[in-house]
């Protein structure tokens, strides 16, 4: 059994309004991770993941990239103690 661990991530480029939210949350359904995604006023997504290591790892990955649309020019990843969150959702 992996460590539950908890990443909050900040990413910067063209990341809203080209399906990052959407994609971030199918992403992350598909890992069996819980936690959150939202658009920041600033043109920022933040997020936040929650689960065994090497899925948050791997959506950490993801997020460097995004959906096709999407154009990252920086991520900021820091690490946290896990919540419990139960669910992942878009916050808006």
């Amino acid at each position: 059994m992996s460590e539950v661990v908890q990443a909050h991530v900040f990413v910067s480029g063209r990341v809203q309004g080209v399906g990052y939210r959407a994609n971030t949350e199918r992403q992350a359904r598909h890992l069996n991770l819980q936690g959150w995604v939202r658009n920041l006023a600033d043109g920022r997504v933040e997020a936040v993941f929650e689960g065994p290591q090497p899925q948050v790892e791997a959506m950490v990955k993801w997020c460097r990239q995004g959906p096709l649309t999407a154009k990252v020019a920086q991520i900021e990843v820091s690490y946290a103690a896990p919540q419990g969150l139960t669910s992942f959702q878009v916050r808006f």
